[in-house]
């Protein structure tokens, strides 16, 4: 059978407070967060900390549910290509996010996954449920707090060991 889960990242300015959260139902998800990083981060740390989540469970398919149109094309077409180059855009420049997209590729090696693209904020529930976990995240990093966690997902015993305290290097934006 099939695991459908959502994963959605928020930054409240960019780079900025950001969270992330994946959300398979309302008593299965995690969410995380940073003072300072990006969307795309927090976008690409959702479905890297899915993939370890479920990682017990990597016989089963996994769909995923993302409005990021930047993480599906990242990991369904991109990649390849960046790998061969060296971790280099058709430009030349540096690929944003190495380190996220490194631990990505690394995580789905073995693993039948599939990306659906849903339209951010139309009343997609398990997006809407994402969105939600990953402002709250956010907005707790704004505030000066830890975000709620989240209680992880069921029979995966203790939680993967995913740094969510130390957020990775923002982008070079110049």
């Amino acid at each position: 059978m099939t695991l459908t889960a959502a994963a959605d990242g928020s930054a409240l300015g960019n780079p900025g407070p950001a969270g992330w959260a994946w959300v398979i139902d309302e008593t299965q998800w995690r969410a995380g967060g940073w003072p300072r990083a990006t969307n795309n981060q927090g976008e690409l740390m959702a479905v890297l900390d899915l993939l370890l989540a479920t990682a017990h469970r990597a016989d089963e398919p996994l769909h995923v549910l993302c409005d990021s149109q930047y993480v599906i094309n990242s990991v369904t077409q991109w990649m390849p290509g960046w790998k061969r180059k060296g971790w280099r855009k058709a430009d030349g420049k540096p690929v944003l996010n190495r380190d996220l997209l490194e631990r990505l590729d690394a995580a789905l090696v073995g693993r039948t996954v599939t990306f659906e693209w849903v339209k951010g904020h139309a009343g997609h529930p398990l997006n809407e449920l994402a969105d939600d976990r990953a402002r709250a995240a956010a907005t707790a990093f704004q505030a000066g707090r830890e975000p709620d966690a989240g209680p992880g997902i069921a029979g995966a015993g203790s939680s993967p060991t995913v740094n969510v305290a130390t957020p990775p290097a923002p982008p070079t934006l110049f």
